[in-house]
């Protein structure tokens, strides 16, 4: 029972999340207001593409020089393809504005009807709905989909391509501000730890400890779904590992690790030592879900006698992921100054005239 109310509350907060982030789109309000966002690569305009279905298609080097050209954003219907239910693939090809890969980076492709698979030069960066044989839609969801930057050609051509299915009626790319985006209020953290993390699924105690060799262990990207990187329809528990060093002038500062936010339920050590968790473990079973966690974010504060100035820190990571997605799924991801940390956090806990963000009566109304 539980679980299944939790997977309640999890699936009501992502589609008013989903149907809230359309608004944004089409007017300056909310939380994150629209002119937060600042568009570095406008993608709307004339797209390559083709009907049917091969993998292929999403690999950098393919050829599409035959594939047709159609505008995006619109449905597919009004392009040439009346009545075509189906698969399709669209392709496009970009440059990054000099300077901007220093930015987190994020891909919007507006409404898809109705699920989509999307990569970038090769790589799955997000994912919505499910394909046949069980298909969901997720026509309704706006795609933001955070672009890892191990995953872009910062000087020369990255190429865009986009699997879509749609079930009925109109299709493809159909509506929204496509393009590559940056929040202009992002964070700098002042030792970023975003990138690549040591992964392994299941759940092992010395797994926490700093002496581990974890060198057989996959890299995966954080923040970044552990969905998109090979563990689709992984649930249960998971650890990560990243391995840093602190310059000595950050000696005798109070300091704090943010790992963003995670889905769904975490322990956090930093050289064998735990600083922090969310959610609560059990040794019996797997550990209850609430159903918010995952919108949590990650904020340990770091003892000051724990951390290594002269060698090598490790901060290990256990992560139990109940339903959906799972993983380090969102940043801000690194270690900062603990005042600047709490000055952030004032920033982000109310809205503008000190009141309430509607995110936070929402969350109380639906934990009552």
């Amino acid at each position: 029972m539980k679980l299944m109310i939790a997977h309640f509350r999890k699936s009501v907060l992502e589609t008013l999340a989903s149907g809230f982030l359309s608004i944004f789109f089409l007017f300056p309000c909310g939380s994150l207001q629209a002119d937060e966002w600042k568009r570095l690569v406008d993608l709307r305009g004339r797209w390559k593409f083709e009907i049917g279905d091969n993998m292929e298609c999403a690999r950098p080097g393919f050829n599409d020089n035959g594939w047709q050209s159609i505008f995006v954003p619109s449905n597919w219907e009004d392009e040439g393809f009346p009545g075509y239910d189906g698969y399709a693939w669209y392709r496009i090809r970009f440059q990054l504005p000099p300077g901007t890969e220093k930015n987190p980076l994020y891909l919007h492709l507006g409404r898809i009807d109705d699920a989509d698979e999307t990569y970038l030069n090769g790589h799955l960066i997000g994912f919505s709905g499910i394909f046949p044989p069980g298909m969901e839609t997720a026509y309704s969801k706006f795609r933001e989909y955070r672009i890892p930057p191990e995953y872009l050609k910062i000087e020369g051509e990255n190429v865009l391509a986009v699997r879509v299915y749609d079930m009925q009626l109109a299709g493809g790319i159909v509506e929204g501000r496509v393009g590559i985006y940056t929040l202009q209020s992002s964070l700098a953290m002042d030792i970023p730890l975003d990138g690549a993390w040591k992964f392994s699924t299941g759940d092992e105690p010395e797994w926490k400890d700093p002496a581990f060799d974890d060198r057989a262990w996959k890299n995966l990207v954080v923040p970044l779904r552990w969905e998109v990187q090979g563990y689709r329809h992984y649930d249960g528990y998971a650890w990560y590992r990243k391995r840093f060093t602190v310059p000595a002038t950050y000696r005798g500062q109070k300091l704090a690790l943010l790992l963003g936010k995670i889905d769904d339920l975490d322990e956090t050590y930093l050289n064998g030592r735990r600083i922090g968790k969310t959610g609560t473990f059990t040794s019996i079973g797997g550990p209850p879900v609430r159903g918010d966690e995952w919108q949590q974010l990650r904020v340990y504060d770091i003892p000051p006698d724990l951390l290594l100035f002269e060698g090598e820190n490790v901060i290990a990571v256990r992560v139990y992921d109940g339903l959906v997605d799972g993983g380090i799924y969102e940043g801000p991801v690194g270690i900062m100054a603990a005042e600047r940390v709490k000055e952030w956090l004032g920033g982000q806990k109310r809205g503008k005239n000190g009141r309430k963000t509607f995110w936070e009566l929402l969350d109380a109304w639906l934990n009552k």
